[in-house]
Parts: structure tokens; sequence; C-alpha cells
């Protein structure tokens, strides 16, 4: 039987390893469309919540409300969705673009029960606002506290 040399790796060979697999992914999905503007998850949301109602805003720039669809299950809100490209003519000079396009999908857990038949969403100028009332057995409950 043969003893195998014990080796201590520092930290350093762990980052550097970290640092080598972030370079793959970015360059193998680098050229690749996805939802994320830089770094960040698309759309971005803002989420509150009082006694009666969960309230989500999402920024969705340049769509409509007919390109947006939201679904709760259980406790799972899903905003789905599609930022289309408008046509460009490519005419004789040089263009540059930046803007994203495309389809998204965003899931996001809901921190209460929710009333799926009394949730209401409304999108104006590239803000989605989605009103979710909690259900009864999610409000709080009050209970006075008795002296003896």
């Amino acid at each position: 039987m043969s003893l195998i040399p014990y080796r201590k790796r520092d930290r350093g060979d762990l980052a550097s390893l970290h640092r080598e697999m972030d370079d793959l992914f970015n360059s193998f999905f680098g050229g690749w469309p996805t939802t994320a503007l830089e770094g960040r998850v698309w759309p971005a949301m803002d989420v509150s919540e009082d006694e009666n109602e969960v309230l989500v805003t999402a920024e969705v720039p340049g769509c409509k409300a007919e390109d947006v669809d939201i679904a709760v299950h259980g406790n799972t809100l899903s905003i789905t969705g599609e930022k289309k490209q408008q046509q460009e003519k490519k005419e004789k000079g040089y263009y540059h673009l930046e803007r994203s396009y495309g389809s998204f999908r965003r899931e996001l857990t809901l921190p209460a029960d929710v009333e799926t038949a009394k949730v209401e969403a409304v999108c104006k100028d590239g803000v989605l606002s989605i009103k979710l009332p909690k259900a009864e057995k999610a409000k709080a409950v009050k209970v006075k506290v008795k002296g003896q």
C-alpha cells in the first residue's frame, strides 16, 4: 500500500480556478443574447407588502400591455413577455445597436398567500404594477394582551 502525498491548497488556487471558470463561460456565452443587462436580471423589480397586499413593480421599457403575461401558481408569480424589435433600415453608413430584444421570464416567490382571483396588473409608460391582495389566512391578526 502506498501513501498519497497531501498537498495543502491555499485559497489562491480556488480563486484562480473560479476566475478561469468565469472566463470560460463568459467566452462561450458572451455573444449570446440574454435577458440580463450589465449583469442584472431583467426585468428589474421592486416588491413590497403591507397588511393587505403585496405590490410588485417591474420595469418593462418598450413593452406594451399585450406583450406581457402574468400568472400566479401557488406562491409563485411569473412574469413573461417579449420586447419586440422595431425594423431598422440598413442603409449606407454604420449604425450601432445596443438595445436588447427578445422574450423574458422572471419568477418570484411571494412572501404571503394571495387571492389569485383578485390580482390586478397595469402596464403604463414601461412600468408594470401588480397588486396581489393577501388571502385572509395570510393577514396578520392582532391580539390584545390583557393584564391580570
